[in-house]
């Protein structure tokens, strides 16, 4: 299959890359720099110069590719509406293209919140507050499997963790606790958030791609839930900062949403995907006592976090 991919050089994306090249898949990059143009070159991929306001490219990407995995997105949390309308023009363009077509079109978004319980692949995302129209990106590109075209969201938990990565929420944790000199967490920690390793969604993602039906939700998580505080102590442990409660305003827009507890469940996603997460499974008892190995956030290195 041919494949058009955009955020091929980002974080979830350098994993998707290699995972559709060794799944046989034909792959084409859309690239904003020519130093991601040599890196998805030397992977064995086709660059495509152009960017997600370059609707000509995103058009030409579409119509000449078998299947669509659109990964870009701009983590400028100090502008989100912009990246989130950045998105919604590039969806609505892919849309347009692929109307008809029959072909797959994947999209990365979030596990959903749900009060009370752990949220599963039956639950929608929300449209309302700070993300809400993440969500109804999301939405309406599900909407697309009434408009022939094989789509389907991947949605990612809260931390995608790596050795060696920034991405997401807990680098700005990261960030955050640098900054400030303390590594923090809202309330009493206790709220969990969900985890994979980027591999692990990387795979999800080509399983998705190859064999999703239209208006497929998948969710990409491994451990249903690692509290706040066991991600800060790791945090603090390797930066040598202390661990203190941190008022949610510490951490901008965000500190509503680290406030909340949000686990998710994947026992849908694995059964349809034959999916299995291949890091230890132990997380959920080191998670309660904060003893996260390292390579569970990404902080092998002080420099080094991986979130989603």
């Amino acid at each position: 299959m041919r494949v058009f991919l955009t955020g091929a050089s980002g974080g979830i994306g350098s994993a998707v890359l290699p995972e559709l090249l060794s799944g046989g898949h034909e792959v084409v990059a859309l690239v904003r720099s020519d130093a991601s143009a040599e890196a998805v070159t030397a992977a064995g991929a086709t660059a495509l110069r152009g960017d997600l306001t370059d609707s000509d490219s995103l058009r030409a990407g579409a119509e000449q590719a078998d299947g669509v995995i659109h990964l870009a997105f701009n983590n400028d949390f100090t502008n989100i509406q912009k990246s989130i309308t950045e998105e919604t023009v590039a969806i609505e363009t892919f849309g347009s293209a692929l109307k008809g077509s029959g072909k797959p079109f994947v999209v990365a978004s979030g596990t959903p919140f749900v009060p009370g319980r752990t949220s599963t692949e039956d639950d929608p995302m929300a449209v309302d507050g700070p993300m809400g129209g993440r969500g109804r990106n999301a939405q309406a590109v599900l909407d697309l499997a009434q408009e022939g075209v094989r789509s389907a969201t991947v949605r990612l938990p809260r931390s995608v963790h790596a050795a060696d990565g920034r991405f997401g929420f807990a680098s700005f944790l990261v960030a955050t606790a640098q900054r400030t000199g303390v590594s923090g967490f809202v309330r009493d920690g206790s709220q969990r958030w969900p985890a994979v390793h980027r591999l692990d969604a990387a795979r999800l993602f080509r399983l998705v791609l190859e064999n999703g039906a239209p208006g497929t939700v998948a969710h990409a998580v491994a451990d249903e839930g690692d509290t706040m505080l066991s991600l800060a102590e790791i945090i603090g442990r390797r930066l040598g900062l202390p661990v203190e409660a941190v008022p949610a305003e510490s951490f901008g827009f965000l500190g509503t949403i680290f406030a909340l507890d949000q686990p998710s469940s994947s026992v849908v996603t694995r059964e349809k995907f034959d999916w299995q997460p291949t890091p230890p499974r132990a997380f959920s008892k080191t998670s309660r006592t904060g003893s996260i190995p390292p390579e569970r956030t990404g902080l092998n290195r002080p420099h080094a976090a991986g979130s989603s």
